[in-house]
Formats: structure tokens, sequence, C-alpha cells
């Protein structure tokens, strides 16, 4: 007989019991009234994916037993699939298994503990969970389900980081179908090579593949959603919205057909360069600029935080970042602060003053001279007419810092940074000064992306004006500066950085590649030698495949290429 499958996309927030049993809750309410006979959830949905440390409280444990046994009692009539943790009652090794969970009759029938447990990047489940030791499919209403979770169907035999394949494990047990439960976040370059994993066990084991992923951003961490459901002849019948929680039905007839339109036929051949070995600016710019959107205003509902705060330079990173604020939390809602010394040039502060304008937010204009002359005749016995340099040019920057947080502080803002990667890559930026903030809205997008968001956002019309764009980027801490005085060109930068950091190339290599080997070291260098300010840095949202942060764990006082 046919199966109606339900798969429900759905934006978790981490320990909010109520919030997410709530949601889940619903959407089985809404299978069953719409006949279904199994409805599934991704990956650890019950608590939220990743919940980290969380898992090592008794307490954060019984109440993701609670909310189990609350869905357990809504699963009349239909079948669910929910993500949880499990204890380890009687094996050796970690006390916990990543589990999937399989609800019918108001009963838990069956649990299905995750075998590939990712240890890399943002991943740490090795620290929390024992892998599984048995494979058994679900029997349910005629079919035999392969379920699987995640990391699980990313392993085809050939992975040399596991032992097992838990389809391998599963394919003599005769399953008419696969379901993967998944937890699995965006990067610029994860969408394709997704969808090949998925497409490649179908091919493998000439089942259907039902994939459901969650979406929503969780601090640094952005779920695009993305689910996915391919017949067994490996046609892609669905690919669910990104960015957004979506809830669709499916039929699986007996033959192991599902009912519906083809969108990629199986002879589609991916994009090869989707995953690229060079920097290209402009990949995938409308899902980055989605993904963005979405890790503020998460960040902002799942905190309780209302309004954000930023300095607004007349710079192309300030003007970008305010454009997402306001798209993500709305204009009135966002406050804009120039703060122009006497460095500063008119035009900075005009294109500052016409960006707000045009995205219908409030702006307020704090002269900063006044402050640094005092500081300066404050310090004057102590520096005793030493040359100007970069002492007096952070003073700048501190002096912003401190008037932003101090509005932030009595207005109950929340302050934006807006310094991105190739400034943190090489400690272009001031600690407490314009690297403060509560959130690193551009840290993971190096500055030629940021161009290409500026003219993503302009698409339609100018909304940040051409004079940002096209200027020579600068500070403005002193007479005439510009970045390209302390910094390599941009096109240059930024392709070494990313050689480094995301394809984790070492000199040698990257001066191998055609970049000239003094500047190679060069930069290397700033990279390493900055590692302690970014140890000090905000949560960033994370949009590629290797952000700084808790995914990118290098020692401070390294000496390697230094």
């Amino acid at each position: 007989m046919s199966m109606k499958i339900f798969l429900a996309q759905q934006n978790y927030h981490i320990g909010n019991f109520e919030s997410n049993t709530t949601k889940i809750i619903e959407a089985i309410t809404e299978a069953k009234q719409a006949g279904g006979d199994l409805i599934v959830f991704s990956e650890l949905c019950v608590c939220g994916y990743p919940p980290r440390d969380f898992l090592y409280f008794h307490d954060f444990i019984d109440k993701c037993y609670k909310a189990i046994n609350d869905i357990k009692n809504v699963a009349d009539g239909i079948a669910v699939l929910i993500g949880a943790p499990q204890r380890n009652e009687v094996a050796e090794g970690k006390n916990l298994f990543n589990a999937a969970y399989f609800l019918a009759d108001r009963e838990i029938k069956q649990v299905i503990q995750k075998t590939c447990l990712p240890t890399y990047d943002v991943f740490d489940e090795d620290r929390y969970f024992e892998p599984a030791n048995e494979w058994n499919i679900v029997e349910f209403k005629g079919k035999r389900i392969a379920v699987t979770i995640c990391e699980d169907i990313w392993n085809l035999g050939n992975n040399p980081l596991y032992r097992y394949c838990p389809m391998d494990m599963l394919v003599s047990q005769q399953p008419d179908v696969m379901i993967n439960l998944s937890a699995s976040p965006f990067d610029y370059t994860h969408d394709e090579d997704r969808k090949v994993a998925v497409k490649a066990n179908v091919l493998k084991y000439h089942l259907p593949m039902f994939y459901c992923n969650c979406v929503g951003s969780q601090t640094e961490i952005v779920f695009d959603g993305t689910s996915l459901v391919y017949d067994k002849n490996a046609n892609l019948l669905c690919r669910m919205k990104s960015f957004e929680e979506d809830f669709q039905s499916f039929v699986l007839n007996d033959d192991g057909s599902i009912e519906g339109n083809i969108i990629e036929p199986a002879i589609h051949v991916s994009n090869t360069d989707f995953n690229p070995l060079t920097l290209e600016p402009a990949l995938n710019i409308e899902h980055i600029y989605q993904a963005l959107v979405m890790g503020v205003k998460d960040y902002f509902s799942k905190m309780g935080f209302k309004k954000a705060i930023l300095g607004s330079s007349g710079g192309i990173d300030s003007a970008v970042t305010l454009a997402l604020a306001c798209h993500a939390l709305g204009s009135e809602n966002v406050l804009a602060v120039m703060m122009p010394s006497q460095y500063s040039t008119m035009h900075s502060v005009s294109d500052a003053e016409q960006l707000s304008l045009n995205l219908k937010t409030a702006a307020h204009i704090i002269p900063i001279k006044n402050i640094y002359d005092g500081f300066l005749n404050e310090l004057k016995p102590i520096f005793n007419d030493l040359p100007f340099n970069i002492a007096e040019e952070n003073i700048q920057s501190r002096t912003r810092g401190n008037l932003l947080m101090a509005i932030a502080n009595k207005f109950d803002y929340i302050l934006l940074n807006t310094s991105n990667k190739s400034e943190l890559s090489t400690g272009y930026g001031t600690l407490y000064g314009d690297m403060a903030g509560g959130l690193g809205v551009l840290g993971d997008c190096y500055k030629l992306q940021i161009y290409e968001l500026a003219r993503y956002i302009n698409r339609t019309k100018e909304i940040i004006p051409m004079n940002i764009i096209s200027k020579p980027p600068s500070a403005e801490l002193r007479p005439g500066q510009k970045d390209s005085d302390s910094l390599p060109d941009y096109e240059v930068l930024d392709k070494i950085l990313y050689q480094y950091i995301e394809q984790t190339k070492g000199p040698d290599e990257i001066k191998r590649a055609g970049f000239d080997a003094a500047l190679v070291d060069r930069i290397l260098k700033m990279v390493n030698t900055n590692e302690y300010k970014r140890n000090q840095f905000c949560p960033i949202i994370r949009i590629s495949s290797k952000a700084f942060g808790v995914g990118r764990r290098m020692p401070i006082v390294g000496k390697y290429l230094s």
C-alpha cells in the first residue's frame, strides 16, 4: 500500500523545549488531519542543534525525555520520526547517543542511533555521543525503512573518518526506502555537494530518499533547510525552501516510485565547480545574503533582543551591515551613528546620511574631535610629544566603540560589528574599538564578497549610494589614509587568504600557485600573529566552509608560518 510521508522543515531554539515541542506537535496535528501516515523531523529537533555542553546536564536530558513523552502521546493515527539524545544505559563509552525516535500508537517503537559522528570544523559530536553499535530497519505499514542521521549518508564506505557505513549494514535487511534526519549547516559551497551526497546514496542502493534538514540560525551556524526528495531512479522530485520553514507531503507507492513531477532528472550532472579551489566572490551571493539576514534575525529573536545599533562610517562594510540589519529587524529597530573626526571626509558623512535616508532608519551624528582631543591632552605628559602613530589612530576607534556601547547600554541596543574577514584575518582592526560588538555580521565575508553583496542589495534600485561602492576603502584615522597603505590589494589579499584559511594550503603550496613569495610570507605572518585579536572577537555568522570561531581552532602563541 502507498504511504503518505510529510517532511517538517522547522526552525528550532536550542534548549527551548516548550517552543520546540509545540512546533513539532502542531506539525503532527496538521499532518494527521491531512491523512499522513508518517511525519519526519530533523536531527535533534527536540532540543535544537547543536546543544553542545548542555548535553552534560542531566536536567537537560530529562527535559528531552519529557518532550519525547509529550510528542509520543500525539503519535496516534500517524507515525513520527524525531531527533533527540538517548541515554546510553548498557554500552560502554559516552553517556549518550544521537538518536532518532520512531513513535507510533503513542509508544516509542524503536530508537535508531547515529553511526558517523562528525568531529571537524563546527562539529564536535564525538565529545558527547557514542556511535551506534547495531543497525535495524523500521517496519511500518508494509514498508521497510532505513533510517539514518545526517553524517551517516556522507559515508558510502570509503570515508577514512568512520569505521562503519550504516546503509551498508542495513541493505541486507532489504529496505524499501531511506529516510535521513539532518542538521546540515549552510555554507556557500555546500548546496551542490549535499545534493551529490544524497543522490549518491540513491544511486548506490537503488532506493528512494527522504532527506529532512532543519532551518534557522543558532548563534554563528546557519541552517538553510533545502530538504530533498529523490525517487529510486535518482530523479530529484522536491527541493524544499531555502532559509524558510517548509512543510510538504509526498506519496510513496508500493513500487518505490514517488508521486510528483521531476524537477531535476537523474541524468543531470552536478556542478563540480561549486566547491571552488579559488575564491569566486560572486558565488551564491543571493544565498549568502539570505544566510546573513537569517543570522541576524534569529540571533536577536532567540536572545530576546529587539534593537540594533552600529557605527555608520560611510564605508562599504557598515553600509552593507546596515542594509542587512534593516532587512532582518526592520528599519525602525536599527540606529545608525555617524562619528566623524577631523580626519573624516565630508562625503563620508553625506554618504552615510543618504544611506540612512534610503533605508529609512534613524541616525545620529556625534563628532568625536573634542573627545579625542581630551584624550590626547590627558596623555600628553606620558606621550611626551612622540610622533603620531597607531596609538592616536586607535584612540579614535576606541572612542567610537565607547560611544556606541554607551548608547547601546542606555537604550537596550545590541551593537552589530561591521568588520570583514579580510580585516579580521590580517589584524586590521582595533580591539575594544571597531572590533567591539555583540555579533559579527560580515566577519566571514571577504572584502571582495562585500562588494558583491552591495551590488546584490542594489539589484533593483540604489540603496547603497554608488559613491560608497566606488571610493577606495579607508579607516580615516589619519590624513589621506587608505586601506592599501597597510594591506595588499584586496584582489590579491583575499585570494591568498582563501587559499590559507578555506583550502588550508601551506605557504609553499600557495607560492607554487603563482603568488609572490614575499607577499605570501607577509600575509600569513599577519594572519598568525593576530590570532589573539580574533580570540577576543564576538560570534561571527558562518557562511563559508571555514569561518573564524568554533570551527577554526588555532593556537594563539603558535610559531608555525610566523
